[in-house]
């Protein structure tokens, strides 16, 4: 079946010397995989390995079988060209660092498209704007809402949080951040993109990855820590 959608790049495996395995967040379809015969090649211009950057926003054509196995691109082009991302190491590493987040956050291959509509706008607003400091924590923290364990604050006003339960609780346990994290955790928890970046110090930013990180390995199973994680840290340091 031939279908027309836009796909974000969650990865790109490189396969023998000139060719790639491409994963992508579709709006049509889910999650979907692809073979790029000769990316690499200069005969190629329609597959450029530049389209294939981590969270580029794509417009595809593409033949999908829908029988497990890999799909075929048959037309390629940007939906969006990023104006700061690739040159902004501060961005690209966000960038890098939420790849292999949401990778490895989506394993459903159905259909998604209010997350993906959710990603789409979130990176536009990424590219378009300077102080970016807390983007990753909010991202993770709202993409939550789509893979079905946002925490329930109907009883935000306690001091404890379980990660287990992902609720809000007045009797602390092993499960429960103290009241310190708990409080910056509902900080977190207001924060829009456009919110003042200063409401965290540096440290404080460590720490809230640290324990979004546990929370999303909580609830996913098989979540993996991303390589760039100390990358991400040695920016923010």
């Amino acid at each position: 079946m031939l279908v027309k959608t836009k796909a974000i790049v969650l990865s790109s495996l490189k396969y023998q010397e000139k060719s790639l395995i491409v994963k992508c967040l579709t709006q049509s379809d889910g999650l979907k995989s692809y073979f790029v015969l000769n990316a690499f090649s200069a005969k190629k211009a329609s597959q450029k390995i530049a389209y294939f950057q981590p969270l580029s926003i794509l417009e595809i054509e593409a033949s999908h079988k829908n029988k497990g196995t890999l799909e075929h691109f048959k037309e390629i082009k940007l939906a969006h060209a990023y104006q700061s991302i690739s040159t902004n190491i501060v961005k690209s590493t966000i960038i890098l660092f939420l790849s292999e987040i949401i990778h490895h956050s989506i394993r459903e291959e159905e259909k998604n498209e209010n997350l993906f509509l959710f990603l789409e706008s979130a990176l536009l607003w990424f590219d378009a704007h300077d102080d970016v400091a807390n983007f990753h924590l909010i991202l993770m923290l709202e993409m939550s809402k789509f893979l079905g364990f946002y925490p329930d604050i109907t009883a935000i006003e306690f001091n404890f949080f379980d990660i287990k339960e992902g609720i809000f609780t007045n009797l602390t346990g092993t499960n429960c951040w103290n009241e310190h994290e708990t409080a910056m955790f509902k900080k977190l928890l207001y924060l829009k993109f456009d919110s003042d970046q200063k409401i965290f110090a540096g440290t404080e930013r460590q720490i809230l990855l640290k324990m979004l990180l546990s929370y999303y390995t909580t609830h996913l199973d098989g979540f993996k820590k991303p390589k760039s994680l100390d990358v991400l840290k040695e920016v923010f340091a």
